[in-house]
């Protein structure tokens, strides 16, 4: 059996690079916050609910979906670590999906996925206020996202996400 490969031509840009975010070489480039500044945000987002009486988690998940930190209070329900990172997950894919920079603003615009309703299907996904897209400084590009779990109310979780957010965004460059 005889196989056949063709190469479709690749657009270059001046510099010789080939198009479509790779670089020659076929080397797949990515932006995301590294593993200290995600610790700095998780820690800051439960930092700022403890502030306030609440015992949370939150989780990071980089540009991939995955966790890339985990900062849980003392006194957490089991289901906290689940359910913020479902909530960072939702921030992160559908804010990028729908630019939009909370899970508390895809409710309110009514993004609950495609209209036939299959993706919600998938597990990671969750709307329920408490997500925050996490975006570059200078760009405004989706770098993941971060949501906070056990408040009283997602309302409360969300802005323990936004005011560390708010704390480091400058430093997300």
């Amino acid at each position: 059996m005889a196989v056949t490969v063709a190469h479709a031509a690749v657009a270059q840009s001046p510099d010789g690079r080939a198009g479509g975010g790779h670089a020659a070489g076929h080397i797949v480039t990515m932006q995301k916050l590294d593993w200290a500044m995600a610790g700095q945000l998780a820690t800051e987002a439960v930092r700022a609910c403890a502030a306030q009486g609440y015992s949370v988690t939150a989780t990071v998940v980089d540009t991939t979906g995955h966790q890339q930190a985990v900062i849980k209070g003392d006194s957490v329900p089991l289901q906290s670590l689940s359910v913020s990172y479902r909530k960072a997950y939702t921030a992160y894919s559908y804010g990028l999906a729908f630019n939009m920079n909370t899970t508390s603003e895809l409710i309110a615009a009514k993004v609950t996925g495609p209209a036939n309703g299959a993706l919600n299907t998938i597990p990671e996904v969750l709307f329920v206020p408490g997500g925050v897209t996490l975006r570059r400084a200078s760009d405004n590009s989706v770098l993941g996202g971060i949501g906070v779990s056990g408040a009283p109310g997602g309302e409360k979780d969300e802005a323990c996400a936004q005011a560390a957010v708010q704390k480091y965004r400058a430093d997300f460059r």
